[in-house]
């Protein structure tokens, strides 16, 4: 099945404007399917990297093969042979028209300073993820614009069944497990885990104790929506800080791990610094920490955790297609006051989002909010506590509860 992208309209705009655009995400959500449906209406010619031959051309030589092209081009999976990305400079300068490229990559190469600074000014990135639950249900999203630009909500959104929710939070957003059977679904996400660790790692660095990163991720999808510890990690798995974090990156290289910076302002100094850490889906997510729907709702304490998970992503996704297009925080304290969402707008202002599974919301779970009005002051738009009800409540000047059905 054909699933419409709603950030299709930002990389439309994005071909009239630069040179290159590059479209990266992790492996299987969609990347090259998306490109294809863009070529019927963006035309170009589409070559992936996965096949032998184009790869072979390539890696013998970059310049030949990039300058054999005479008109705009899709390289699909171009993170195999990161040394194109030079030779992409001097054709691009030479052809000096919008749109000449549509790069697709399993890697984030903003992490590959050398890459990314040799098309500086030429190339615009984007972010593909998992599907997220609107895109599967083919109806568009501008909940992210609404945050900014209308406080006054009054959103009725049917109630899940703990059943209906559960299905959601283990099938997650991959396109091709959205219609799976449970254990053909679990046999998918086992093959998946192992190409992304055993393959696409590999291309990225030749690095000994691959055995080692099943079990930092299976580490991580334990730890999901907590703070990013990169000590601690290392003390478990009793691994040294420096290798582990050089695994750390490469699961955040690949877009299986997300984190989410913290917030922080000149007006408090009491800050926590540190990023929260969630996988890039709830399906893989519940995979790793072997939770069934039925496992699932029975475990309240994961079951939140799962669902702060669902919700970040989610958020997160809509945020790649926003007009607003706000940077996404997270917000605590060295006196354990937090948010778990903080949404900064370009014009600096605030957007703090709480996020509870359970159906019934009061005044306490405005707290964290609450202590990130007092400090952002003027800046601060509205509070919002997303829950598992069906109405819109009010709670105060700015703070609103909203079922987070309406995602």
């Amino acid at each position: 099945m054909i699933y419409q992208r709603n950030i299709e309209a930002s990389i439309i705009n994005s071909l009239q404007t630069f040179p290159v655009v590059f479209i990266n995400g992790a492996r299987q959500v969609g990347k090259s399917t998306f490109v294809k449906e863009l070529l019927k209406k963006y035309h170009a010619n589409y070559l992936t990297l996965d096949d032998i031959t184009a790869l072979a051309a390539a890696t013998k030589d970059p310049v030949a093969f990039v300058e054999n092209f005479s008109g705009p081009m899709a390289l699909d999976e171009i993170q195999r042979v990161p040394e194109i990305f030079l030779s992409l400079k001097k054709i691009v300068d030479e052809k000096n028209r919008p749109g000449f490229f549509i790069l697709t990559g399993s890697s984030n190469i903003l992490t590959m300073p050398k890459i990314a600074e040799s098309l500086a000014g030429r190339m615009v990135i984007h972010t593909l993820y998992p599907l997220s639950q609107r895109e599967i249900k083919g109806q568009p999203e501008n909940f992210i614009d609404l945050l900014f630009t209308n406080q006054q909500f009054s959103f009725s959104c049917p109630k899940f069944t703990a059943e209906e929710l559960g299905k959601i939070l283990v099938t997650g957003g991959y396109p091709r497990v959205i219609n799976l059977a449970e254990a053909a679904r679990q046999e998918w996400f086992a093959s998946y885990v192992d190409a992304i660790l055993q393959r696409d790692i590999r291309d990225l660095a030749q690095i000994e104790g691959l055995t080692e990163l099943p079990h930092l991720l299976n580490l991580i999808a334990e730890r999901a929506g907590n703070l990013s510890n990169i000590a601690d990690f290392a003390r478990v798995l009793k691994i040294n800080s420096s290798t582990l974090k050089r695994y750390y990156n490469l699961l955040k290289m690949v877009f299986l791990v997300v984190e989410l910076p913290a917030w922080h302002t000149n007006k408090a100094k009491t800050l926590v610094k540190s990023p929260k850490v969630f996988l890039n889906d709830t399906g893989l997510l519940c995979y790793l920490l072997r939770l069934n729907q039925t496992g699932l709702l029975a475990d309240r304490t994961k079951m939140g955790h799962v669902v702060e998970n669902f919700v970040v992503m989610e958020l997160m996704k809509q945020v790649s297609w926003s007009n607003h297009r706000p940077q996404m925080y997270h917000f605590r304290t060295s006196q354990g006051s937090e948010v778990d969402v903080v949404l900064e707008g370009a014009n600096r202002k605030i957007v703090g989002i709480e996020i509870k599974s359970s159906a019934a919301v009061n005044s306490d779970d405005f707290k964290g909010l609450e202590k990130l009005k007092s400090i952002a002051q003027d800046d601060f738009l509205q509070g919002i506590v997303l829950y598992a009800g069906e109405h819109t409540i009010s709670f105060g000047k700015n703070l609103t509860a909203i079922p987070f059905s309406v995602l």
